[in-house]
């Protein structure tokens, strides 16, 4: 990658700084971005499969298919708005829908919605995962976020009578 800088006002020590600011900034972006490749064992410690929680929160908020990959999922897309992207995953270890929102407003307004049903759900950053709630542990390590529990509407169940 080369990158050139064009300085405005020759002899200003003040733009000067600033040039030299910004090229070491690129400098460092790119020495971070680029690996050395000297680890033959690094791509198996960082598909999507393995992936831990600390690296799905750079990922994350991510698509639909990102969040997907990281669960071990080929997500079949159900909805398609502007106000969220929802799939559905079909495992061994069981179903799920994954939910992703473009702003984190989207997402709360989505999750006051969902008050109404009640139930536990995996939240992160703009994004939800839904699944029974031993499911939706065993994905956190992975995807990171928090298992929350929603509360639903009318009265709390009582003893059956049988």
């Amino acid at each position: 990658m080369r990158t050139t800088f064009v300085q405005s006002h020759r002899g200003s020590s003040a733009s000067t700084g600033l040039v030299a600011a910004a090229g070491g900034l690129v400098l460092l972006l790119t020495a971070t971005a680029c690996g050395g490749g000297g680890d033959k064992g690094a791509g198996a410690r960082t598909g999507p499969t393995n992936v831990s929680a600390t690296v799905a929160g750079v990922v994350a908020p991510a698509k639909v298919e990102v969040i997907g990959d990281l669960t071990g999922c080929k997500v079949k897309i159900r909805t398609e708005a502007d106000e969220l992207r929802e799939g559905v995953c079909h495992t061994e270890e069981g179903d799920y829908l994954i939910t992703t929102f473009p702003a984190e407003k989207y997402k709360l307004t989505w999750l006051d919605s969902a008050a109404v049903y009640g139930g536990k759900y995996l939240v992160g950053t703009r994004w939800v995962v839904s699944g029974k709630p031993e499911l939706l542990e065993r994905l956190r390590p992975r995807l990171g976020g928090t298992v929350q529990q929603l509360r639903g509407v009318g009265p709390a169940p009582g003893p059956s009578a049988s």
